[in-house]
């Protein structure tokens, strides 16, 4: 089958599959947001006269029919053909003959690239804020249930001061909070349109890009139709490091969740559906889910780095470079959901030792709380230091455990209201009503 492009040579097969690469399968993800960004581009093609009222009209039914398709996972990009933008020029040639070439007026295939990876960017954007959320809902609240469950604090992987359950799962969600912010970025610098670009250098048409903007929900346009096209590769990498952020918050909790759960700790257990056994060990519950969820975690974190490796050498203007990076890009979204939606899984059905600190070995972690309060009772902090170091090496040092830690986010002041509140706040500012709204009223 012949590509847009091709006039009286064709290609060899060996370039073309070379190419072509994994284009076609990465085209699968983008092929209703394609759909959406043509259904804006054809209602602003008849606003400028570019065409008749009643072609539009044609032209609508027979997308919205392909976008039902593509949601229904029952779009095919046939052999021959080169990506979703040919499919669905195709498709709508096979049904309506040369109407169908009429949509690609004032656009091309790079500009048309940039609004369908921007659109499904959005959509990956609203399902990872959405899960984030529930994540840190659960977090939040294992914090509240536990808030009194003491447990070591350790630095340079040595037993250091009290810390506590309420404490550990409220800092992770406080670090999903500030996840949300970055993807919040994220969210702001996707949600501009480059739709009407074109090949980057913006068309000679009478095009009308605020309509466009307007219709597919986005806040602004790109306005610099060169800017547009460089911003291929730096929106990728821009939620790629939203994402990562995210990936690095869970990775530290996964790593944190698999020393815990070890005999040496004992200070978690996760339920037995979320472990698995050895061959030859009877005895053994590991945890495999957390750990593969660390290792995909630090993989996902690896990809903002790959998209610079890929962009960061190449001039203005397009590149075929820049097609490789759907794949690093397009599997992001789902792999990184997968690792959220186990890990609140996991972290609302954990079950917590009550009973860690019974532990002799701990007792020295109280050493802190006890120079405290000879500080508080008159002796300077040097020399109370000196005398509980004194009585330790002596082996004289009797913990108390009644420990008070008033000020804000500390063991007896947790601050989860104020994280939550802030958390919220965030939220608020995505604004993802707005886009919903308009990509439903674009296939009503």
């Amino acid at each position: 089958m012949a590509k847009l492009w091709e006039k009286n040579i064709q290609v060899d097969a060996k370039v073309d599959a070379f190419t072509v690469g994994r284009d076609r399968e990465m085209d699968l993800y983008l092929a209703k947001y394609d759909v959406l960004g043509s259904i804006a581009h054809i209602r602003m093609l008849q606003s400028v006269g570019l065409i008749e009222a009643n072609e539009l009209e044609l032209l609508l039914v027979e997308l919205k029919n392909i976008y039902q398709l593509a949601e229904n996972k029952a779009f095919v990009i046939e052999n021959g053909v080169e990506d979703v933008h040919s499919q669905v020029e195709q498709m709508l040639t096979a049904k309506l003959g040369d109407l169908g070439k009429k949509i690609h007026s004032g656009r091309s295939r790079n500009d048309q690239v940039l609004v369908d990876l921007k659109l499904f960017a959005r959509a990956g954007i609203i399902d990872i804020v959405n899960a984030v959320d529930e994540l840190f809902e659960v977090l939040i609240s294992q914090s509240n249930r536990y808030k009194d469950i003491l447990l070591p604090g350790y630095t340079h992987l040595q037993v250091a001061m009290p810390s506590s359950f309420g404490l550990w799962f409220g800092a992770y969600a406080e670090s999903l909070a500030d996840d949300l912010q970055v993807l919040l970025s994220a969210w702001k610098i996707t949600n501009r349109n480059p739709l009407g670009s074109a090949a980057g250098y913006g068309s000679s048409f009478p095009l009308n890009r605020q309509m466009t903007t307007d219709l597919l929900g986005f806040d602004t346009m790109n306005y610099n139709v060169v800017y547009a096209q460089i911003g291929r590769g730096k929106m990728e990498r821009t939620v790629t490091t939203a994402l990562a952020s995210v990936a690095a918050t869970i990775s530290k909790m996964a790593f944190d969740a698999c020393m815990f759960t070890s005999q040496n700790f004992g200070f978690i257990k996760l339920s037995d559906e979320f472990t698995t056994g050895s061959s030859i060990m009877p005895h053994k519950k590991n945890p495999d889910v957390f750990e593969l969820t660390r290792a995909k975690c630090n993989k996902i974190q690896s990809y903002p780095q790959q998209i610079t490796l890929l962009t960061n050498n190449l001039p203005s203007g397009y590149f075929r470079d820049l097609q490789l990076l759907k794949e690093v890009f397009v599997p992001a979204f789902a792999e990184l959901l997968d690792c959220i939606e186990m890990t609140s899984m996991m972290m609302a059905q954990v079950t917590v030792n009550t009973d860690i600190l019974n532990d002799k070995r701990y007792d020295l972690m109280f050493s802190v709380e006890e120079v405290n309060k000879l500080t508080l009772s008159g002796i300077p902090f040097r020399d109370a230091y000196k005398q509980v170091g004194l009585e330790i090496e002596a082996g004289n040092f009797k913990p108390d455990k009644n420990i008070q830690h008033t000020h804000e986010g500390s063991i007896g002041n947790l601050y989860n209201d104020e994280i939550k509140a802030y958390k919220n706040d965030v939220l608020t500012q995505f604004n993802f009503e707005k886009v919903q709204l308009a990509e439903r009223k674009l296939v009503e």
